[in-house]
């Protein structure tokens, strides 16, 4: 719960106004300014909203990325400020604990790998990201 505590905190840092008017947010990285993360909100309610983030290749980049982030969809919990990963490339229902070896070979702590994975994904746009695009209420 701690994972998803601070990625809460750390998207609301990088897509303050998701709640409001903007349905998406690219953040691209300033090594190579080949690659965007775009958050793309899908479904937005009083209490949750349900974001898409996905890696993608910047305007105007002929690169092909040998490298696919997998498509992840994070549900956000407002009231309790907690945000999830609820499906990683497709994959949904996801059991909090494993035994090992199982059917389909996850880990015995799959989904908190998947929270894990999104905290150090934000941790990296908070630390190294750029706005391709100004952000809500700046002039461009």
């Amino acid at each position: 719960m701690a994972d998803c505590d601070a990625n809460y905190f750390r998207l609301m840092k990088l897509f303050p106004e998701m709640t409001r008017e903007a349905a998406e947010r690219k953040v691209g990285f300033s090594y190579d300014r080949d690659h965007e993360l775009r958050f793309v909100v899908r479904e937005n309610t009083p209490y949750t909203t349900l974001i898409e983030l996905s890696q993608v290749a910047s305007a105007g980049s002929n690169t092909n990325p040998w490298f696919r982030l997998p498509v992840m969809k994070l549900r956000l919990y407002h009231d309790a400020r907690v945000a999830e990963v609820v499906s990683c490339d497709g994959v949904r229902h996801v059991k909090s604990r494993y035994g090992y070896p199982n059917r389909k070979m996850y880990q015995q702590d799959e989904k908190a790998q998947w929270n894990r994975f999104l905290g150090e994904w934000l941790s990296h746009c908070l630390a190294r990201g750029y706005y391709p695009e100004p952000l809500f209420g700046e002039a461009p």
